[in-house]
């Protein structure tokens, strides 16, 4: 695994030293701030994979804090919060948020955010090229760049879940999944020990990639074992 570096970002100091303390037990890189200006500064001088922010900041908000990182680095972040308010989650998630948890937390919780969101991603912010390019298989071409994908030349209209699963079909053809592997991949490992969800998505994909849904040439299932997805 890389080492990936991290800024978290709180005014509360036992919460920036506690969760420096359990990602770098983790084997991450952590840099803490307690300020929007200070975790402008460290982002200016460091190259960040990930940010975990917290929206009430003495000096500036959260949020806009978020947009700044986004814009300056396209950095995934996490937004930390005590307030419940639904209206909070909503504009966090629309200015570009990759995710959010409400504090109380646990680190655990934290990390399996972390970790999932890192695990979206398809290239290390700190490498501003993209590596991965269009995927190829039969008659299916998917570009994770521009998030689009087709089929003989069709585009095919996919929920993110629908895509990602996709995505990850496309770049092993012919692999033999678990359905484990297939939800930590797409939801995260905190989604491991709920298979439905990925029975449900799986259903779907079928009804728009398969000639014939309830005969599917593409997605097979291995009793047993998981799926496999055949060009």
């Amino acid at each position: 695994m890389p080492t990936y570096h991290v800024l978290v970002v709180d005014d509360d100091p036992l919460v920036c030293k506690g969760l420096k303390f359990n990602l770098e037990q983790a084997g991450y890189k952590v840099a803490t701030a307690s300020t929007a200006h200070s975790a402008l500064e460290l982002s200016d001088r460091n190259a960040f994979d990930a940010a975990i922010l917290d929206i009430g900041l003495p000096d500036d908000n959260g949020l806009d804090l978020c947009k700044k990182l986004k814009t300056q680095r396209d950095l995934p972040v996490i937004f930390l919060t005590a307030r419940r308010r639904e209206l909070d989650e909503i504009v966090g998630l629309e200015i570009g948020a990759d995710d959010y948890i409400t504090k109380p937390f646990s680190a655990d919780v934290v990390l399996a955010h972390l970790r999932a969101v890192l695990r979206r991603i398809s290239r290390p912010v700190t490498d501003p090229r993209p590596v991965e390019q269009s995927l190829q298989a039969g008659p299916f071409v998917l570009n994770p760049i521009s998030h689009t994908a087709k089929k003989n030349g069709q585009p095919l209209d996919l929920a993110p879940r629908e895509f990602e699963l996709l995505h990850m079909f496309l770049a092993h053809p012919e692999r033999a999944f678990t359905s484990e592997e297939l939800v930590e991949g797409v939801w995260g490992v905190e989604f491991i020990g709920e298979p439905q969800v990925l029975y449900v998505q799986v259903r779907s994909l079928r009804t728009k990639i398969e000639d014939d849904p309830s005969d599917p040439k593409h997605i097979r299932t291995l009793r047993g074992v998981g799926y496999k997805f055949v060009p």
